[in-house]
């Protein structure tokens, strides 16, 4: 069984407490839950995790190296500011899917360059918490490749 690490970054953890904000509705645990039911009906096993501090997030990029055959990520507010993700990211030799809840193009200019994405093979976003369904589903697919 494939085994799928998926890193979510700063203020994930609040995700559904703003219903009308920009994530929507569904909370980070109901996400979570979610996200590990859609990974069983698939035969991945994933590891669903979530930091609000950089230093956390390299640390568990460096731990997929050795026992995680992809990673996706949320990198939230660190995808446009850290330089220390993309290089533990482009150290990993599996498939990367950088994720995000919201349309980040629609976003503020200062969201439209992701270092993550140098290092990701595809991107999903603008979809919700649908998108993290989906990045799960492609990942599958990229790992039977």
């Amino acid at each position: 069984m494939p085994r799928v690490m998926f890193i979510n970054g700063p203020n994930a953890n609040l995700y559904g407490l703003d219903p009308g904000g920009t994530y929507g509705r569904r909370s980070f645990p109901q996400i979570a839950a979610a996200c590990r039911a859609r990974a069983g009906e698939l035969g991945i096993e994933l590891d669903f995790r979530q930091s609000n501090h950089e230093g956390a997030i390299v640390d568990w990029i460096q731990e997929a190296r050795q026992g995680c055959d992809g990673l996706l990520i949320n990198a939230a507010g660190l995808t446009y500011t850290s330089i220390a993700i993309l290089d533990a990211l482009l150290a990993f030799e599996g498939p990367i899917l950088e994720c995000h809840m919201s349309n980040i193009w629609k976003r503020e200019p200062f969201r439209h360059h992701s270092y993550i994405s140098r290092a990701a093979t595809g991107i999903i976003a603008g979809l919700g918490a649908e998108g993290y369904l989906l990045a799960l589903a492609a990942m599958k697919g990229l790992l039977a490749e």
